[in-house]
Order: structure tokens, then C-alpha cells, then sequence
């Protein structure tokens, strides 16, 4: 039963020990921050979900590439800044896939069967696109940082 109603408790027994606090929250449910794979030179995941589908793509128009292929290029090309898990990229490549800007056909490479992907040509468009507006978004966020970022840069081990 409820404590005030009279009803039936419908809450779990996990939340019904804390009734005091408001919201009621699990205590499971505690925000770590993202896994440490998510990480990449001090920049939060946050900063790269939504530039992820224009690194994938950028990195598959230089010619077709298996997953783990795609993964390799994408470290080599950032100088080792974006070492994405499997977990990252395979969902990608097919989310990337379902969404008609990248096919695949399995193909065998150094004696394994794998699955190789290539941009369409909605995918190409939608590169170029991509592409375009993070331009503009860095050009903008350049300006406005500008001479006024070079100190900060400096004085935190950064290049001006």
C-alpha cells in the first residue's frame, strides 16, 4: 500500500527507500560522464556526435573501405586524435547505410570475407553539404575567438 493513499505501492522497492528526496532518482543512475574511449584529447563526446557522419563520410570518399579499414584511415588522417571504437563506427556505418548515403557489398580482403562500404551519390551530396557548413562553422568560430584566443591557447599549452 501507499504511504498516504491507501493504494498499492506501484513504485520499486529501489525508489520507495528514498521517499524523502524530490525527484526521486535510483541511486544506480549516477552521471560518470562518458566512458574514457569517448574522450579524445581532452575533447568531450559531445564535441564529435554530430560531426561523425562527415568524418565517415570524408574518410570513404577517398575510395571504398571495410569497417575496420574506415576506423584505421580516420586515426592515421587525425594524426591519432579520433580513435573511435568499433561500437562507434559499425552503428554509423549502417545507420549511414539505411539512410542511402553509403552501400556495401561483402567482398573477400586478405582472405576474409568482409563487408565494404562506398559512398553513394546521395552520399556525396550530402558530404559536400556537410562539408560546406562545417566551413562556415569553423570559419565563424575562428573569427570569433580570433586574437582574443591566442593568449588563453598559449597559456594553456596550446597554439595560438
Amino acid at each position: 500500500m501507499g504511504p498516504l493513499s491507501g493504494t498499492p505501492n506501484r513504485c520499486p522497492a529501489r525508489l520507495t527507500a528514498a521517499r524523502h528526496t524530490w525527484p526521486r532518482r535510483a541511486p544506480y543512475l549516477v552521471d560518470t560522464g562518458p566512458p574514457s574511449y569517448l574522450v579524445f584529447l581532452g575533447m568531450k563526446a559531445e564535441k564529435l556526435k554530430g560531426h561523425l557522419d562527415l568524418l565517415l563520410l570524408s574518410v570513404l570518399s577517398r575510395g571504398p573501405g571495410h569497417g575496420y579499414e574506415v576506423i584505421t584511415r580516420l586515426k592515421v588522417r587525425s594524426d591519432g586524435a579520433f580513435q573511435l571504437p568499433e561500437g562507434t563506427v559499425y552503428p554509423a556505418l549502417h545507420r549511414l547505410e539505411g539512410a542511402g548515403l553509403l552501400a556495401s557489398g561483402w567482398e573477400v580482403v586478405a582472405g576474409r570475407r568482409r563487408r565494404i562500404y562506398h559512398l553513394t551519390a546521395a552520399g556525396e551530396t550530402a558530404l559536400a553539404e556537410q562539408a560546406a557548413q562545417w566551413r562556415e562553422f569553423s570559419g565563424s568560430m575562428a573569427r570569433v575567438l580570433g586574437a582574443s584566443a591566442a593568449p588563453a591557447l598559449a597559456t594553456a599549452g596550446g597554439m595560438a
